[in-house]
């Protein structure tokens, strides 16, 4: 059996009156790639944050690889890319790239900084502007970079697609391959069930503070009748007035 790499126990957070998370489970297995789904407001980016202590949470418990959530050193190995990622507009990209190695603790060597820009398409000059010169898409793969040029074994990656065009979708898959091959965890959101798809060996479904489905995204096409991701997602949160399904 799989170690976990991020476990989730009975976790709730409330705000005033709103209950986000209520009672959630969720296990990922480390060397898994695993995706959220949910509509907007369902609460990922909360469950990600309470993942990393960024907020708190009202009941239950988190663990990283067997260590209280709580405890620093449970993030010792996670690099992170929140869904709203705005670096310091006043650092040249090169510099924002080598203070993120800094911060991860990870020395590389300039070819193997230069190997990865070129392999998501970041021009050399475009590293040489401040980061505010940069456009949605180009301070994307600049978070991406850095996460991916971390060296760490667990990515949490909030919408990492978010505002990358497609060439750049396909040049970001080919790395996380890479990743793959590397047995990296990855925990990730999407509102982009084809990459869900693509992508996850497994995912959930959050839907009204509560995880519908977590499985295969075969499994989940299967369970809800879908003839791909999309059509089964839709027949997932129209039926969440039944009793929640969990398929493995």
């Amino acid at each position: 059996m799989k170690k976990l790499a991020i476990q989730c126990k009975k976790l709730s957070k409330v705000y005033g009156n709103n209950r986000v998370l209520d009672g959630i489970n969720l296990n990922i297995a480390a060397g898994d790639f695993f995706a959220l789904v949910g509509i907007n407001g369902s609460g990922k980016s909360t469950l990600i944050k309470a993942i990393l202590d960024l907020i708190s949470i009202d009941s239950g418990s988190i663990a990283l690889s067997g260590i209280s959530h709580r405890n620093v050193r449970a993030r010792d190995q996670v690099a992170y890319l929140p869904d709203r990622f705005s670096p310091p507009v006043y650092l040249k990209c090169i510099d924002f790239i080598h203070y993120m190695l800094e911060l991860h603790a990870n020395k590389l060597s300039s070819d193997i900084i230069v190997e990865m820009l070129d392999a998501l398409e970041l021009d050399r000059k475009t590293m040489d502007l401040p980061v505010g010169r940069l456009s949605k898409g180009m301070t994307q793969k600049l978070g991406i970079t850095s996460c991916l040029l971390s060296g760490k074994s667990l990515l949490i990656l909030d919408e990492p697609m978010s505002g990358l065009d497609p060439k750049a979708r396909v040049l970001f898959k080919q790395q996380l391959c890479r990743q793959k091959q590397r047995d990296v965890t990855m925990f990730f959101s999407s509102h982009v069930l084809a990459d869900v798809d693509e992508l996850a060996d497994q995912m959930a479904v959050l839907h009204q503070s509560n995880i519908l489905y977590q499985g295969t995204p075969t499994a989940f096409k299967q369970a809800y009748e879908g003839g791909n991701l999309e059509e089964a997602y839709i027949n997932c949160i129209d039926s969440c007035g039944q009793s929640v399904t969990q398929c493995r």
